[in-house]
């Protein structure tokens, strides 16, 4: 008979039915010149061919941009010694996504220091008219991180000092710069973390997070950046800098004009600097690995959790078991628990560690002896935790050892997120190497991946677009944190009307009226 008083081992612990736990010591007016020339696709994204029925992802024509001379390099130089980078192969890197899926062919990098410098690359370029694609840590899925064409790129990496941090408020001001590790790291130190956790936290800068309007691991709890940034400074392409980097809470005088930048990819200004409220660190975290047998289970055990755990719970993610494969097949990560077709990682956190055990601790038991789980393990070290987030984290990086990739982020009604790997797998039939879904249940944010070979333009016909109509049947979102990018800027009225369309082109058109700042994203070729 299980008791109230047990305690949580302080490792990992296989569940059951009959042992739950046991103690142990263990992103009309006047258009820019530019949209209104951006109607013609030229260039395959995929396989490089020109084909007759040419897909909405391809990249646009060109458009009549400036070209970089040996006077435009003289000024950069004169502006950024030793920080103004044209050698080949130095620029490869900042030229080819993550995905390797997209690459540009820029000639100038330029790694300003200061929101001033900015400020002056800006000036220059839009005098010339000069296109700017802003990168930071590189790590987006959707080309809106690398130029499409000779578009300079505007480094952000040695923007990277945290200006101030306020432990009463928990609020931290940083520039655009820095790795999200790092401020995690600084911020665990005074006893906080940031509201944001990704896989790509190694790498990602916190302006691309804001650029792109992130999501991650915690927005279950701690909510999305608009809530969570209090402010930011951005340069606008005429090279003002904008200065709304606010550290209140409260501000209800006027137009929230930081929320145009969240998300909007770097097309409207370049975030040089953000605020961000920071939660404190929590004292107590425990993470539990569970497996499901139907994703109908996996939905009433996230309906339980919610009930019982309440203010405690910090993430919900699943992942199946085609994901499960994957991870032990090409990075050997063993399974934690017993074969599942659907696995669950939670995470708790809070203040009270026996307070927060008992919950959990009537959580599972209720969870279990309900049969709606039929195995897991729980962990409260950090190692063991880490471990167990591992199985989720890693995913992407499996897919990559799986052949070329075709990633998806949907947001959907939370009890039709499955339904959609499912329609996927039968309407692709064998022409998939692997369709795998994972994600958030939490905020009903779905990652669907289907892998094949090589890249294989029939494929994505049959994949695009058939996922976007499914997805908008359902009233769904097409990007629910990756952003539109180059990849799918011309599926945006698949989630939003021409008016709101519309409404876009004149805020750009305003702000950046040559359309200079990170052309050919966003934004569709053609406007309704």
């Amino acid at each position: 008979m299980l008791l109230r008083t047990l305690r949580l081992r302080t490792s990992l612990k296989p569940l059951s039915k009959h042992n739950i736990m046991r103690p142990s010591t263990s992103y009309y007016g006047p258009l820019p010149t530019s949209l209104c020339q951006s109607v013609d696709c030229c260039r395959r994204l995929h396989d490089g061919t020109d084909m007759a029925n040419r897909s909405c992802d391809e990249a646009p024509k060109r458009l009549p941009f400036a070209r970089v001379t040996q006077e435009d390099v003289d000024y950069f130089r004169r502006l950024l010694p030793g920080r103004t980078i044209t050698d080949p192969d130095l620029l490869e890197a900042c030229n080819v996504d993550w995905l390797k899926s997209v690459k540009g062919s820029s000639e100038v990098l330029l790694r300003p220091q200061s929101t001033q410098e900015v400020a002056h690359i800006l000036s220059y370029c839009n005098h010339r008219n000069l296109a700017v694609n802003t990168q930071g840590g590189n790590t987006g899925l959707v080309g809106g991180s690398v130029p499409v064409y000779d578009e300079i790129v505007l480094s952000t990496a040695f923007m990277n000092n945290i200006l101030s941090f306020d432990s009463v408020s928990g609020v931290l001001t940083c520039q655009a710069g820095c790795v999200l590790e790092n401020l995690s790291l600084y911020l665990e130190e005074r006893d906080h973390i940031m509201p944001l956790d990704l896989g790509a936290k190694g790498s990602c800068h916190i302006g691309g997070n804001v650029a792109t309007n992130a999501g991650g691991l915690r927005l279950l709890r701690y909510g999305s950046l608009h809530g969570n940034v209090l402010g930011l400074e951005a340069v606008l392409a005429d090279g003002q800098v904008l200065d709304c980097l606010a550290t209140l809470r409260k501000d209800n005088t006027g137009y929230d004009l930081k929320q145009l930048f969240i998300g909007s990819e770097g097309t409207l200004g370049v975030i040089t600097a953000v605020s961000v409220l920071c939660p404190r660190k929590p004292k107590s975290v425990n993470v539990v690995f569970l497996g499901c047998e139907t994703f109908e289970d996996l939905l009433k055990t996230f309906q339980l959790c919610r009930g019982m755990l309440g203010e405690i719970l910090s993430a919900f993610e699943f992942l199946d078991s085609e994901c499960m494969r994957l991870l032990n097949t090409h990075l050997k990560l063993d399974n934690p628990i017993s074969d599942c077709p659907f696995y669950i990682v939670i995470e708790t956190s809070g203040s009270d560690t026996r307070h927060d055990e008992e919950k959990l601790h009537n959580f599972l038991e209720e969870a279990m002896t309900s049969s709606l789980v039929t195995d897991g393990t729980v962990a409260t070290e950090e190692s063991k935790s880490k471990a167990l987030w591992s199985m989720r984290e890693r995913v992407t990086e499996a897919l990559t050892h799986d052949g070329f990739t075709y990633k998806y982020d949907v947001s959907l009604p939370v009890e039709k997120i499955y339904q959609l790997v499912t329609a996927m797998r039968e309407h692709l039939g064998g022409r998939a190497k692997s369709v795998v879904g994972y994600g958030h249940v939490g905020d009903g944010n779905l990652h669907l991946n289907i892998t094949s070979p090589a890249r294989d333009p029939v494929l994505l016909a049959a994949i695009e677009p058939f996922i976007y109509e499914w997805t908008s049947g359902c009233q769904g979102s097409i990007s629910a944190e990756h952003g539109l990018g180059l990849k799918k800027r011309n599926y945006i009225y698949y989630s939003k009307p021409s008016q709101a369309v519309a409404m876009m082109a004149r805020i750009k058109s305003m702000l950046d009226p040559k359309g200079i700042l990170n052309p050919y994203k966003t934004l569709p070729d053609h406007l309704r």
